[in-house]
């Protein structure tokens, strides 16, 4: 219609030039004006056509086939993604079913864990606070939270808030998690507990991802502002933002009509598990939301921190948010344009193809979910996913990126499956030894009831184990739910079963001394804490 309106227009306008009988110069600047707005809506219609096409063809084109196929690929039952680019959102939809056998699907409303893509809120609030002065992040810990300790006495007195932001207090990735995730201790216990952990590194020498620094860090937020954490975040983003789907605890996902249930995979079979009730790790760990609502976050962080024509955070705080403080250094053959990766408070950063690229992920029981902002681009993208069993929320990250970057096609998500599987039958092949060293019904040296009985461990507390109808069952001080069932395989070391999936299966060596129990070395699934922890009998 433009088209044709227009040549009409020329016409009109050639017509009152050279009909010198006709000539009327009222008509001509009629038409003339005419001919310039035409003109001028054809240059609109014509930026416009061109702006909707600006976005990479593989996204209009291939990524909810990618996609599809690739969640059948993983068994992942549902996931939604939102991509936002150039101050627009041009993706925001669900794939799949919220729980594995049942009809309802995903959409752009429904509620994921995002797990530690939290800590970029708590980063981002106490930054704030920083531009507000009313903090420094180079304060002392201890000047907020005078009882404040760590393991090593020199850390506790020169440990800033800085330092809990950007994971480098000396522990090792996850340390401590075995205790933290899920438990039944509030944060304040949490963090009273801080200086049991044996630091591996020593303070600030290198990275060392830390939950339990970020509740720390985001409990000086009501020692500062008398608001609870939760309710800083409510008020300071996700009502300004309209993130009306967003939450912070265990209760408002449970109990929500439209929230993606957990699931992860045992002996390759889809499996339900329970949400994690990570409310004592709020600060670094408890937000539930949708892609539609994380794409509003992710359109204020590319935008200088506006939203919907208001300033919602000071552009020197989110950059401040994103200034490299640790050097992370796990750099990935797969990826060669990357040439550096750290973290700075509460994001990680790394180039890609000339490129800062800004992001994190999360993980939670049945939950994988990545964030990511791409400043240079005006890209931003957001993946949830209800299995805690796959890498293509991170994958379909990186291959979005390269769309939008024009990087030759390659396909992340076979290349990543074929290490993914190599993985998965290792674990299946260690499995199934298990199974025929359980088959031989080999005898413990002890009788059962020689095991039977509390155990310490400095770090986590109390755990008891029992016999329960001719099996040993162990028993957990602060996670009342979870239990692991003991299995002789053979010279002091039993099969334990966790009844929560995501704690794994593992072998557990007992120590004996003197024909007596002393201890057992207790390791759950690295998804949740790379240590082992040794358990001491009680003696009576």
């Amino acid at each position: 219609m433009v088209k044709t309106n227009y040549a009409l227009k020329i016409t009109t306008f050639e017509n009152c030039c050279t009909n010198t009988n006709n000539f009327n110069l009222k008509a001509m600047i009629k038409a003339h004006t005419i001919l310039t707005k035409a003109f001028c809506i054809l240059l609109v219609c014509m930026f416009s056509f061109t702006s909707s096409y600006s976005q990479s063809e593989w996204i209009t084109d291939s990524l909810d086939t990618f996609i599809k196929r690739s969640m059948q690929q993983w068994q992942i039952p549902g996931l939604a993604v939102a991509i936002v680019k150039d101050g627009n959102v041009v993706v925001s939809k669900g794939y799949g079913v919220r729980e594995n056998g049942k009809p309802e699907r995903v959409d752009e409303n429904t509620l994921f864990m995002i797990a530690s893509n939290t800590k970029s809120f708590t980063s981002t609030s106490i930054a704030l606070l920083d531009y507000q002065k009313r903090l420094s992040l180079d304060d002392k810990v201890t000047r907020w939270i005078p009882d404040f300790k760590l393991y090593d006495h020199y850390a506790t007195n020169e440990v800033t808030i800085r330092d809990l932001l950007c994971h480098r207090i000396g522990l090792q990735t996850f340390q401590g998690d075995f205790l933290n995730w899920n438990s039944s201790l509030s944060r304040k216990e949490l963090i009273s507990r801080f200086p049991l952990h044996k630091p591996v590194y020593s303070f600030r020498s290198q990275y060392g991802y830390c939950n339990l620094a970020f509740v720390t860090a985001g409990e000086i937020i009501p020692l500062v502002t008398d608001t609870s954490w939760d309710d800083f975040l409510r008020y300071h983003y996700f009502v300004p933002l309209k993130m009306n789907r967003t939450s912070t605890t265990w209760n408002a996902i449970a109990n929500d009509k439209n929230a993606a249930k957990a699931h992860t995979l045992v002996n390759n079979k889809l499996t339900l598990v329970p949400y994690a009730n990570v409310d004592n790790l709020g600060p670094a760990a408890s937000i539930n939301s949708s892609v539609k609502d994380m794409s509003h976050w992710l359109l204020m962080q590319l935008d200088s921190g506006r939203y919907d024509n208001q300033q919602i955070v000071p552009y020197p705080v989110l950059r401040k948010t994103y200034t490299s403080q640790t050097i992370i250094n796990q750099l990935n053959p797969s990826f060669p344009s990357t040439h550096f990766s750290t973290y700075g408070l509460g994001w990680e950063m790394e180039d890609y193809a000339g490129r800062k690229i800004i992001h994190h992920g999360g993980g939670a029981d049945g939950f994988v979910t990545s964030t990511c902002i791409v400043p240079e681009e005006q890209l931003g993208i957001v993946i949830l996913t209800n299995s805690d069993a796959n890498w293509f929320y991170d994958i379909l990250r990186k291959q979005i990126i390269e769309a939008y970057l024009n990087e030759p096609y390659r396909n992340l998500s076979d290349l990543y499956l074929e290490r993914y599987n190599a993985n998965k039958e290792k674990t299946a092949e260690e499995l199934a030894t298990y199974k025929t060293e359980l088959a031989k019904q080999n005898k413990p040296t002890l009788d059962l009831y020689s095991y039977v009985g509390d155990y310490t461990n400095a770090v986590y507390g109390n755990m008891k184990i029992n016999n329960e109808k001719g099996k040993l069952i162990l028993h957990f001080q602060h996670h009342p739910t979870l239990t692991g069932t003991l299995e002789y395989l053979d010279k002091e070391e039993f099969l334990c079963t966790y009844n929560i999936p995501t704690y794994g299966v593992k072998k557990l060596p007992f120590k004996i001394v003197e024909g007596k129990v002393e201890s057992i070395t207790v390791k759950v699934s690295d998804f949740v804490d790379y240590m082992e922890y040794e358990f001491k009998k009680s003696i009576k």
